[in-house]
């Protein structure tokens, strides 16, 4: 059973330190000295406690765990290949399985152990927050096209469905790729992390993020958000991601 005293966390016998760093919650290693070094599947991830942990992570959008060594075997790596002067669909806000007949619960991404450093961060950040911050964010060029002013208006009244806000998602994205260089879209979408308030920290080994990504509350989107200053061919340590609420328990997991 989990609950929550204070700033700690409570699974059972386990006492997990908890923080809120801007959207996320931030859980690291239980205080006992007994605990397992796989706290995240010995813990949080047990089949006793997996439900309560998810429906932590829909209440929060984002609950990070710092710290923990996980089997990786269980885990695919990201895909998708950024570069200087392009950007990869991976860099545009989206939720994962959206253009696929799996809409998974939880995406985790995690920063496994390794000699290399991350340094090309993951921006999250609720939805539609993300669409109304990218609308508002618009460079002056783009922003005074007319076909944007009936969306001002409707995102001002507040009455647009889910499937209206993809849409609307959707062109901005597409007006940005067409209309802006590489430098100037990820200028953009800096703009876009900083008015929408997106969790944008520099990963650190052995850690995980868990999203929220379906739910009928409260969602997040992110992406990677590629640094102000990186020089071209700069090593960058590998993530790996899995969707748990529906691979944990299987031998198989989707490409």
């Amino acid at each position: 059973m989990m609950g929550d005293a204070g700033a700690m966390l409570r699974v059972d016998g386990w006492t997990f330190p908890a923080s809120t760093h801007g959207i996320a919650l931030v859980l690291r290693a239980p205080i006992e000295p007994n605990a397992p070094l796989d706290w995240l599947h010995e813990v949080l991830l047990a089949p006793s406690h997996r439900d309560s942990f998810f429906a932590l992570v829909d209440a929060h959008g984002l609950v990070v765990v710092k710290g923990v060594r996980a089997e990786e075997g269980a885990y695919r790596m990201v895909r998708g290949r950024s570069s200087r002067g392009r950007l990869s669909q991976g860099e545009y806000f989206h939720h994962d399985g959206c253009t696929g007949p799996i809409k998974p619960r939880v995406v985790e991404i995690r920063f496994p152990y390794q000699l290399v450093a991350r340094h090309v961060a993951t921006a999250v950040a609720p939805f539609p927050g993300t669409v109304i911050a990218m609308l508002a964010e618009l460079p002056s060029a783009l922003a005074e096209g007319a076909s944007w002013g009936p969306w001002r208006d409707r995102v001002q009244d507040g009455v647009l469905s889910r499937a209206e806000w993809d849409t609307l998602q959707g062109l901005l994205t597409r007006a940005v790729r067409r209309e802006l260089g590489a430098d100037g879209a990820r200028a953009y979408f800096r703009g876009v992390d900083a008015r929408v308030g997106a969790y944008v920290e520099p990963w650190e080994a052995g850690e995980s993020r868990f999203i929220a990504n379906t739910n009928a509350e409260r969602t997040m989107q992110h992406r990677r958000a590629w640094p102000l200053a990186m020089p071209e061919g700069t090593p960058n340590g590998n993530l790996v991601k899995r969707w748990p609420a529906e691979e944990l328990g299987r031998d198989t997991m989707p490409g």
